[in-house]
């Protein structure tokens, strides 16, 4: 019988509780990530049964932190005023966030990339909505390393549409309204825990992706909550208003 190392036993545990959607306890003792490599990896080993990468994560507590990322795969990711089905989720928190479209690819290499190069391969930005998840079965009840290699706790993400013009839009006092079933959940300026996202993407590019290829022409980043996290019960309509760069919307569940 086949022995699987613990990166390999961690991304069958997570990989298991999706598709049986019974949700761990906890990762077991021998699997559980020690290190932030370790979390990554297991998300690498993730994101190769779930399918191709169409965009990531990135944020950080503070602006001085270190960030974190999570790659994003085609299968959990959406178009505005999509309807998603409630049975891909365990828990549905709502975020309203940031996001850029990149419109050249920023491939890992020997020296870092300079804002100017990362400003230059920034195709547009966008509203969305992110669907925060576990596979855990209570949330926030991990480790760090844990918590990272479950994707920093995503669910699902959806994507508006944007503006090209994303150099006019300053994102640090930027307007945004998260409703909830037309009620509104939040209303904040600013919000982003993180401060600039464009440092959050330099990081990316520069360090979070290079185990994954770096980052592609097409793919989306979003940069962290900015209205912190609404939990709802499907069947929901959730929308986020960003005005000066657009609007994106999704039903959770039924089309009521």
């Amino acid at each position: 019988m086949m022995v699987l190392e613990p990166v390999d036993q961690a991304a069958s545990a997570l990989l298991q509780a999706r598709r049986a959607r019974r949700w761990l306890p906890s990762l077991p003792e021998a699997c559980r990530p020690r290190s932030l490599r370790d979390s990554y990896a297991i998300q690498g080993k993730v994101l190769a049964e779930l399918g191709p990468i169409a965009a990531w994560k990135v944020g950080a507590p503070r602006p001085d932190a270190e960030p974190a990322c999570a790659a994003i795969a085609t299968a959990t990711t959406f178009e505005s005023g999509t309807v998603i089905p409630a049975a891909m989720f365990h828990m549905l928190g709502i975020e309203a966030e940031i996001a850029y479209r990149l419109s050249s690819d920023l491939p890992p290499r020997d020296r870092d990339y300079e804002p100017d190069e990362l400003i230059a391969a920034i195709g547009s930005i966008h509203p969305v909505i992110e669907i925060s998840d576990t596979r855990f079965v209570e949330w926030a009840s991990q480790d760090r390393f844990s918590h990272v290699a479950d994707q920093l706790n995503h669910g699902a993400l959806i994507v508006g549409e944007g503006r090209s013009d994303w150099c006019d839009v300053a994102v640090t006092s930027q307007e945004t309204i998260l409703s909830i079933n037309g009620e509104t959940s939040a209303a904040v300026v600013g919000g982003n825990p993180a401060g600039d996202p464009l440092r959050l993407l330099l990081w990316l590019a520069n360090v979070g992706a290079r185990p994954f290829g770096g980052l592609r022409a097409g793919t989306v980043v979003t940069t962290g909550s900015v209205t912190g996290v609404a939990f709802v019960t499907a069947p929901a309509k959730v929308a986020a208003r960003l005005p000066g760069i657009g609007s994106v919307t999704a039903t959770i569940g039924e089309d009521r």
